[in-house]
């Protein structure tokens, strides 16, 4: 076996899989190494939405340029990409407000929006409550995706394009030494590249675990369920309240954003458990519903927990009924997802010895942004 390549991408998360890709694409002799059978991180545990309408202007662009990518990876096969676009509800005077403000913005950045009446809403989206909505805003050209299933058909296709994949290979060791890097892994498995590029999500005490130390890295812990399949009953695209309004960073670019927030009770639950509640219908017809942040330091992540708080799953259910009347929203499967983010910064990177570029904590933008991120990120690698 010829172990060497031009570009070795430690991670087989979102992040890390589009890296390989747009390596791929430049022509390059591309690894991904995974340290599990499959990824089973945050890349496979959240809603499935690509929505580049709650990032700010610089994420935006990269989530335009990921919507681009997204459709022409579905032309040549199936990644269950829907285009049917992203709603965000108002339910009070302030809500929409923002909603009116970032229409705005968006007309000034030239990406397609619309606000929506009421009765424009409740028309649209059948079980929505009359007594909650106020006035929506729609973005036509976003996606939606199964996450699981994209990422798995998409290293799939990596692996016919030419990429070799390691799956079950965990890097312990990543140094320069002549020029090149040397990848060591369990099991004896060794590797050489002109340039590693390491993806690990919340895996981070393996590799560098001084750097990631000293980083402003947190990691989050999120909760959501999903309900059983729901009959003659169907809810388009990504769905997001006037909680997410509320949260989501594009609205923090509004002018009323300020002093909107600083009325809100910081000692509310909403606030406690970070909860703002999205409804995505997967394929098969049910409902997922979420989502709460918890934060802790790479360090005391552990504190974070294993189990799943019942009191914030009843909350989040509580909330969610105010907003949609579903035909049965019985849950048929809870659990939570883990990412990294960065506590100051947009995103995570360092460069060591010009050949090692560590690229983690895209936090919540990672579906949505990474396949544009990615691009211009290996273009800039390849450029130094």
């Amino acid at each position: 076996m010829n172990n060497h390549f031009d570009c070795l991408v430690i991670g087989g998360g979102v992040l890390g899989t589009f890296h390989a890709y747009h390596a791929m694409k430049r022509g390059l002799k591309v690894a991904l190494i995974e340290k599990g059978r499959r990824p089973q991180g945050a890349t496979v545990r959240n809603f499935g939405q690509v929505v580049p309408s709650g990032m700010d202007r610089k994420w935006q662009q990269y989530g335009r340029e990921s919507l681009r990518i997204y459709n022409e990876l579905q032309s040549q096969i199936d990644l269950t990409i829907r285009n049917e676009g992203t709603i965000y509800f108002a339910s009070d005077e302030e809500e929409e407000t923002l909603l009116v403000e970032l229409s705005e913005i968006n007309k000034q950045e030239n990406y397609a929006s619309r606000i929506l009446s009421r009765q424009e809403c409740l028309k649209q989206y059948p079980g929505l409550k009359s007594d909650y909505v106020r006035a929506g805003l729609y973005f036509p050209e976003e996606l939606i995706i199964e996450p699981e299933v994209m990422i798995n058909r998409l290293q799939d296709y990596l692996a016919e394009k030419g990429v070799d994949i390691y799956f079950g290979t965990l890097a312990l060791s990543c140094d320069v030494n002549g020029g090149k890097v040397e990848v060591a892994c369990a099991g004896n498995k060794n590797f050489t590249a002109n340039k590693v590029i390491i993806c690990n999500g919340s895996d981070l005490d393996t590799l560098f675990p001084e750097i990631f130390a000293q980083s402003d890295l947190e990691v989050v812990k999120l909760q959501m369920m999903q309900t059983v399949p729901q009959r003659n009953f169907n809810i388009k695209g990504a769905v997001l309240s006037g909680l997410s309004v509320r949260r989501y960073e594009s609205f923090r670019e509004c002018p009323s954003y300020r002093l909107i927030n600083e009325k809100e009770d910081v000692d509310s639950q909403v606030k406690k458990w970070g909860v703002h509640i999205l409804f995505k219908q997967a394929l098969d017809g049910s409902v997922i519903i979420g989502d709460s942040h918890h934060y802790a330091t790479p360090t005391k992540q552990d504190e974070l927990g294993f189990d799943l708080d019942m009191d914030i799953d009843e909350f989040i259910m509580k909330e969610a009924r105010r907003i949609y009347e579903l035909p049965d929203d019985r849950i048929k499967y809870r659990w939570y997802g883990v990412y990294v983010q960065c506590s100051q910064k947009d995103i995570f990177q360092k460069t060591i010895d010009q050949h090692i570029h560590i690229v983690t904590g895209i936090g919540g933008k990672g579906m949505t942004g990474s396949a544009g991120f990615s691009k211009a990120h290996i273009d800039h690698i390849l450029n130094q």
